[in-house]
């Protein structure tokens, strides 16, 4: 009965001794995290409308479920991505071929 009782007090003990987890640090020492991500205007799916005309509920619901699908919590900013965020924006090269400009979602946790 004893030996059981001192293992236990030791593995409280050494419960007690672990640093805390990332996750239970208050919010305000946290750091708020930002992912930007670029999606292609035609990547079939038909939400190109809803992201690209400003802002707007239908553009709102449909950036939201990306952020959830990629782990974040909301989306933050969403539109079509400027001209310098994205490869290949180097004024002066030719494409091959014309593209649309890829649409940006910025998720939040």
């Amino acid at each position: 009965m004893r030996r059981s009782a001192a293992v236990l007090l030791a593995l409280a003990l050494a419960t007690a001794a672990l640093p805390a987890r990332a996750g239970s640090e208050p919010a305000a020492t946290r750091k708020p995290v930002e992912k930007t991500f670029l999606i292609p205007a035609e990547d079939g799916y038909g939400v190109g409308e809803c992201l690209s005309g400003g802002p707007s509920e239908c553009g709102q619901v449909v950036a939201n479920a990306w952020c959830e699908s990629q782990g974040f919590a909301s989306a933050s900013n969403y539109g079509v991505a400027a001209q310098d965020e994205y490869t290949g924006a180097i004024d002066g090269a030719a494409p091959l071929k014309s593209a649309p400009r890829p649409l940006r979602i910025t998720c939040q946790d």
